[in-house]
């Protein structure tokens, strides 16, 4: 069972099963921070985290890290990994992926770096590891907080350790597993908007050196955006998970955990609405002429502003406010994940231990959307992909009196298809004459990919103040893809596979890629260095040096032929960063860490418009500086935890795409990266009777922030937010009750969105957060 314990100032486990394992390599129940089960009274917890592949205290570590256990997420209101941007500085956690349409995207950020573009071919800019196990996909990656043991959060790049696109930094997280006597935990939960969720774990031993856990988890809500046409409710939730593990200590140097866990979602489309519509564009003057809108002309493209008709693609008939959407098309997103994994530890003798992880999982899932969000067909998408991955990890740790390494390989395996229909308003002159409602872009991507690295980071302690770590990574990855793209005019016409090629950047009936497989690799070394040094018990200081890679890739979409008939290819980017930081306790009750850096980031992979396409190109060079500062102070019953995070940046190159609208400007900033991000929790443990009393409040702060590179004003957040949460639990014994608030203050805030407004398609999309809504929930542990 969970060990439960206030901060004591001595080290807590996640579990009460301890296996004894060398040199702080990785146990499987030990991992990061302590399970402190939300109660505040008393000293300092020590946090224990993985970043550097082996078990080390917070105030160690030469790494920028955020630590959270499960009770400090809990308590923090923190339900899933789209939440962790309140609690972490330089963090940004969006979902809602825009160019896929299915609410699992996720686009993560830290300190400015990341990727939105969730589909297929574009890998993450941040890694997510699920107990070490590389996602390879963006989709998937907002996850609910069901049985998670606890969350690390890595800032700056991980190009050594963790390596395949940690160009911007990870994110961990941890499941729960088994405890060593038998019991568990149950959870329900009420709230606004139809909320119900219920989750349960039991630990079940088997033997002595046998234990098993399973967990299932549910969460239903009502979506907070309706579609006037037909009164669905968008942005809904309806997910269930299952996980199990298993794990066996033969002995007391070798321990085998096996993993498995299954998530399924059916959902409703994402909560866009009406941003914008460019009245002078192509597509919707041709609809609106099309369809009889009073005024309209085509050409030359005009449709009036300020009448209100719904044959009329304007912003005075189709902007319905923040939560009521226009569209017509069809709505969903589905997804289907799940994955096994095995991992082996084996401590050889004193000084010497090997790990093995090894893991398969499957992601099916689709999502629809009408982008422009009326009842007019200007550009409409239907995504869906199925894909499998493979990956396998070895690791070789040492440990003797000063030195201290790890020497590992890294192989991974993926094959995707993605399939994506795109009706749309064209051709424009057929469109606005009746003749035809418009065509269907049809695309489909066979995705082949493979990587292949060795790396190794050694730290040497000169004394007991002073270390010094160095570590390298040589990284092989294999690009490989075939498409099928060509469209079918009208729409209403059969689908089939041209067997001509389209003349490059005219539009046709043919094939615009050449049906063929195409494949690109990559390789890269990158490093990282490090120089801490402890000046007594309570303050660290460290200097680091790190660099990270992206690899290149091809894209998947096209509405013309490229030149050749070629796939449009876009290289690798990477990341350099220099950081300065320290970490301190001042007393039992203050901990303070900070740390301030600089990064050059080249070759930036930033979606530009090739007519009405998303695309991946090269954009140029851009060069980030920071800092961040983390609190937490804790005298007594009184609980204060903070932090905050400065970002400054500017496009020092810029490259020029020929034909590509919605690019980066002198002036712009990098997407999802305000300047400024805070947060503030306060919460007090009153003692009534043999029950204790918190009331808590959370503040989260983030300064305006663009969603693309063209910074779009039309769907970029362009006021200041604070956020406030807040919440009463009661602790009796085994059992839990709250009573909170999400969104206390009712703000009305972009959250994402998507603008292809300078494009012949001229529409634009935003979601705003969901409002004001209360919860209750009740759990036990037994």
């Amino acid at each position: 069972m969970a060990v439960k314990g206030r901060f004591t100032g001595a080290r807590v486990w996640a579990t009460a099963w301890q296996v004894p394992f060398i040199m702080g390599l990785t146990a499987p129940s030990m991992v990061a921070n302590a399970a402190d089960e939300g109660r505040q009274a008393g000293a300092l917890e020590e946090v224990v985290v993985t970043a550097r592949k082996r078990e080390e205290s917070l105030q160690d570590t030469p790494i920028a890290i955020s630590a959270f256990s499960a009770a400090a997420l809990e308590r923090q209101q923190i339900t899933s990994t789209e939440d962790l941007d309140q609690v972490a500085p330089n963090l940004q956690f969006a979902s809602y992926g825009p160019l896929t349409g299915n609410n699992s995207a996720a686009q993560v950020y830290i300190r400015g770096i990341g990727q939105s573009d969730g589909s297929s071919g574009v890998d993450p800019g941040v890694g997510l590891y699920i107990d070490d196990v590389y996602m390879g996909r963006s989709v998937g990656g907002v996850l609910d907080f069901r049985d998670i043991s606890n969350v690390q959060i890595l800032r700056g790049p991980q190009g050594t350790l963790f390596g395949r696109n940690t160009i911007g930094g990870a994110v961990l997280l941890t499941t729960t597993l088994p405890g060593k006597e038998f019991g568990g935990t149950a959870r329900v939960g009420f709230g606004d908007d139809n909320l119900y969720e219920g989750f349960a774990a039991v630990d079940v031993p088997i033997a002595d050196s046998l234990a098993a856990r399973f967990s299932v988890g549910a969460r239903q809500r009502d979506g907070y955006v309706t579609r006037a046409f037909d009164g669905v409710d968008l942005g809904n939730e309806d997910t269930y998970t299952v996980q199990s593990s298993l794990q066996w200590l033969p002995s007391d140097s070798l321990t085998l955990t096996l993993r498995g866990d299954y998530t399924k979602e059916d959902e409703n489309g994402s909560p866009f609405v009406f941003a914008a519509i460019n009245e002078s564009q192509v597509f919707p003057a041709a609809i609106s002429r099309g369809n009889g809108c009073p005024g309209a002309t085509f050409p030359p493209p005009s449709v009036p502003q300020n009448i209100v008709d719904e044959r009329c693609a304007n912003d005075a008939t189709w902007n319905l406010g923040k939560y009521r959407n226009g569209g017509n098309a069809p709505a969903e997103s589905t997804l289907e994940n799940w994955g096994t994994s095995a991992t082996l530890q084996w401590e050889l003798t004193e000084t010497f231990a090997l790990k093995s992880i090894t893991a398969y999982r499957e992601l099916d899932w689709s999502g629809s959307r009408d982008a422009d969000n009326t009842e007019l067909l200007v550009l409409h998408t239907d995504y869906s992909s199925a894909g499998d991955q493979f990956s396998q990890e070895l690791q070789a740790l040492v440990e003797t009196e000063r030195l201290r390494g790890e020497v590992g390989a890294f192989y991974f395996e993926e094959a995707i298809d993605d399939f994506l229909l795109v009706p749309f308003a064209a051709p424009p002159p057929l469109v606005a004459s009746g003749a035809i409602p418009g065509s269907l872009d049809y695309q489909r991507a066979l995705i082949d990919n493979d990587n292949f690295a060795l790396f190794t980071q050694w730290t040497y302690n000169a004394s007991e103040a002073l270390s010094l770590t160095a570590g390298v990574r040589y990284t092989e990855e294999t690009k490989g893809i075939q498409i099928v793209s060509f469209t079918v005019t009208p729409l209403t016409a059969p689908v089939r596979i041209p067997t001509t090629m389209n003349t490059p950047l005219v539009a046709g009936p043919g094939l615009n890629i050449i049906p063929r497989q195409f494949e690109n690799k990559y390789e890269s070394t990158t490093g990282s260095a490090s120089i801490q040094y402890r000046w007594n018990e309570s303050v660290m200081t460290y200097l680091s040096w790190s660099q990270g890679f992206k690899s290149g890739g091809f894209n998947q979409r096209y509405n013309l032929a490229p030149p050749g008939n070629l796939p449009v290819a876009f290289d690798e980017e990477t990341a350099e960063t220099f950081e300065l930081g320290f970490k301190s306790e001042l007393g039992a009750n203050l901990r303070l860490n900070a740390a301030v850096f600089s990064t050059d980031y080249e070759n930036m992979q930033l979606t530009y418009r090739l007519g009405i396409v998303p695309l991946l190109f090269n954009a140029g060079k851009s060069s980030i500086e920071g800092a961040e500062l983390e609190l937490t102070y804790a005298p007594g019953e009184l609980l204060v935890e903070a932090s905050a995070g400065y970002l400054d940046n500017q496009f020092d190159e810029i490259a020029v795409v020929p034909g590509t609208t919605q690019t980066v400007g002198p002036n712009n900033t990098l997407p999802f990266a305000p300047e400024w991000q805070a947060n503030l929790g306060v919460g007090y443990d009153f003692e009534v009777g043999n029950a204790t009393l918190t009331p808590r409040v959370n503040l989260s702060y983030t300064s305006e922030q663009f969603f693309d590179a063209a910074n779009s004003m039309e769907v970029a957040q362009l006021d200041d937010v604070t956020l406030v949460n807040a919440s009463l639990t009661l602790e009796l014994g085994a059992w839990r009750f709250r009573a909170g608030v999400n969104n206390a203050t009712d703000e009305q805030y972009r959250v994402a969105g998507n603008s292809s407004f300078s494009t012949s398609a001229g529409y634009a999309e935003v979601i705003y957060s969901r409002p004001r809504n209360y919860f209750v929930s009740a759990s036990v542990d037994f």
